[in-house]
């Protein structure tokens, strides 16, 4: 687990590796991940959009970017949380990623990005 904080909005990243929905014979390695998000500060945010970067040992480089997360635009008011799991795939036992929110105060719609803590993806059968 890793927490960042920018611009007073926390964002707290937790990885796990997904036996059950995994089959590393054929290089399919699925890693789901609990993302919560948290306004330290005094005015009301929205979360607009997410950009990803993935790292894959086995794989080339790719970003992913998409409004929101899981479908939704949430608004974070002073002292609020927003939780929501997701899952990312990768064709080797070892990667990372990493990202931004692109987010908006709603007192003055500017906008600024805050950042998304590095999760190692790490196969656990696979450092032995």
């Amino acid at each position: 687990m890793s927490t960042t904080v920018t611009h007073d909005i926390g964002v707290t990243a937790r990885s796990r590796f997904e036996p059950v929905h995994s089959d590393p014979k054929v290089g399919r390695f699925i890693f789901s991940y609990r993302i919560t998000i948290t306004n330290h500060g005094r005015d009301t945010v929205q979360l607009k959009s997410r950009h990803w970067a993935i790292r894959d040992s086995l794989a080339p480089y790719r970003e992913v970017d998409g409004p929101g997360v899981v479908g939704e635009t949430p608004t974070l008011e002073p002292g609020e949380s927003f939780s929501y799991s997701s899952a990312c795939d990768l064709r080797s036992g070892y990667g990372a990623m990493r990202g931004t929110y692109r987010m908006v105060r709603l007192s003055d719609r500017s906008e600024f990005d805050v950042a998304i803590p590095e999760m190692m993806l790490h196969y656990p059968h696979g450092a032995n």
